[in-house]
């Protein structure tokens, strides 16, 4: 294939939208702008020196209809529902609670503090999915802990760094969200190259499906090396000291509330009863009213009322028709939907009392706005990823990527580990949502049209961001933590503690190589 001017200026673009990226420009406006920029070359290149470029102007009127379909698409509409979710645990202190129980569950073991943050970086990965918020949080709660208790450092830092990055792949994570919902188009995209209908398309559900095995393979890895380390070398991982019990009754309403809420939420999504926008609902929701009993002392009666008539109402609603306008008048169904109003009334009724308890608490305003802000940030980034994506292209990007991983050696294997690598190095410099809504439209589908399963390449593509997230010397988790951390600490003592994490995150990659059945197992057997 010989490179056209077209094709030339789509490779120069990505380049240059990359170059300025790392340099820190805006995210959104660097896509849009690079994009617009480019265009204007290419049609004063055929205007003005009679060079023949692809790119027509009719061409970049597809971008209204890309706009309208943004607004239209539902599944997006998760992603503040997450994010509000995960902010509302964040600001009840729930890990406070729950890093202060755990350690005295597994403290008075050797490596056992080290277990618990483990553990409880996975619960805040799983509640908040957000990298930089879990990271801050353990950094500023469990690391000087582990300090007095006489930790290593190196081994402190890497385990809270590692704890943080799982929120790219356990699920409900907003990575998998807004990756599930770029691979869908991606995999209908490489289904139309193959001239085939996409009867079966990909959905966010499918994702998280396959996201689950790996996810609780990678904190058993994790804490499989806690504890070899406090096995070999108890010294860099010692017993708690000090005369604290543990109080059952503490533990259970520490832990049991926002693990019945994560199953109450992935469990609805992996059992069909709920979409993932539905199930994002119920998670919003129901954070709101955990942070409302963990901030108020009030009674608690309204607030447990309205979980338990939320539950019956998923119960009624997958039992029983609730449509007023169905045919069927029934005695059982006319009761079903008289209860289904009551219900809904006393569940209005507990998060009316959760949002006045917030209100009262002063962490109301915090969660809307911080839900507001990074949901703005994310539906900006696209619509200049939507820009930068048709622009591209329409200069004929696709078609050089498409020739360029399809002519690598080693054919399908040998472009899988060329995009792995692209990723990886991409991963120390653009964040996620970046790298998914620019990296990832262009790659998957081809990479799908040469045979690779959907599932297990997202799964795949989760896995790498996390590992590149990790990796020194440009890791962001790095960043995170090195910003909570005290000066006791230096950035070599992260560096170092990181590195046997980023190993373990290469070794649970090759298993999920080897063995795409952990990926793609779940998904089969659930959605079938």
């Amino acid at each position: 294939m010989i490179f056209d001017a077209g094709t030339i200026l789509a490779l120069s673009m990505f380049a240059v939208a990359c170059v300025a990226l790392m340099a820190g420009y805006p995210v959104a406006f660097t896509l849009a702008g690079v994009a617009i920029a480019f265009a204007a070359v290419a049609f004063g290149l055929e205007a003005f020196l009679d060079v023949p470029i692809p790119l027509d102007i009719g061409y970049l009127t597809a971008l209204s209809d890309r706009m309208f379909g943004l607004s239209q698409n539902t599944t997006l509409l998760a992603v503040p529902l997450f994010v509000a979710m995960g902010v509302a645990l964040e600001r009840s202190r729930v890990a406070e609670d729950l890093l202060e129980n755990m350690a005295l569950l597994f403290g008075k073991m050797r490596g056992g503090l080290g277990v618990s943050v483990i553990i409880v970086g996975a619960l805040l990965a799983a509640s908040t999915g957000i990298v930089g918020a879990t990271v801050v949080t353990m950094g500023l709660l469990s690391l000087p802990t582990m300090m007095k208790q006489g930790y290593d450092r190196r081994l402190a830092a890497g385990s809270i760094a590692a704890a943080g990055t799982l929120g790219q792949i356990i699920p409900p994570s907003i990575v998998l969200v807004l990756l599930g919902d770029v691979l869908s188009s991606a995999y209908q995209e490489s289904q139309q190259r193959l001239g085939r209908v996409a009867t079966d398309p990909l959905s966010v559900g499918d994702l998280f499906a396959g996201a689950l095995i790996p996810g609780l393979m990678l904190v058993a890895i994790y804490i499989a090396y806690q504890l070899i380390i406090a096995w070999l070398k108890p010294e860099r991982a010692p017993a708690m000291e000090g005369d604290a019990h543990l109080d059952r009754k503490k533990l259970l309403s520490a832990l049991l509330p926002p693990i019945i809420l994560l199953v109450a939420v992935l469990g609805s999504i992996l059992a069909g009863i709920a979409t993932p926008t539905e199930a994002a609902g119920v998670g919003a929701v129901g954070a709101m009213m955990l942070g409302a009993l963990r901030l108020s002392d009030k009674k608690a009666w309204p607030i447990w009322g309205a979980g338990g008539a939320l539950l019956l109402l998923l119960i009624l609603a997958n039992t029983m028709d609730l449509r007023l306008d169905a045919s069927d008048t029934s005695i059982s169904r006319q009761s079903a939907i008289a209860a289904a109003f009551g219900l809904t009334a006393v569940l209005i009724w507990g998060v009316v009392t959760a949002i006045f308890r917030l209100q009262k608490a002063e962490v109301l305003q915090p969660i809307l706005m911080s839900t507001m802000r990074i949901t703005v940030m994310v539906y900006t980034i696209l619509i200049g990823a939507a820009v930068f994506s048709l622009v591209f292209r329409g200069l004929g990007g696709d078609a050089a990527v498409h020739h360029l991983l399809t002519q690598l050696p080693g054919g399908t294997y040998g472009a899988m580990i060329a995009v792995m690598i692209l990723i990886f190095f991409l991963g120390f410099f653009l964040d996620f949502i970046e790298i998914t809504f620019v990296v990832v439209p262009i790659v998957a589908p081809v990479l799908m049209a040469m045979g690779l399963d959907p599932i297990w390449l997202g799964v795949m593509i989760a896995i790498n961001l996390q590992t590149s997230f990790l990796t020194p010397p440009f890791g962001f988790a790095l960043f995170y933590l090195r910003g909570v951390a005290p000066s006791t600490i230096s950035t070599g003592d992260i560096y170092r503690g990181a590195i046997p994490f980023v190993l373990l995150q290469i070794a649970a990659l090759i298993l999920l190589s080897l063995w795409p059945s952990l990926a793609t197992w779940l998904p089969r057997v659930v959605f079938g």
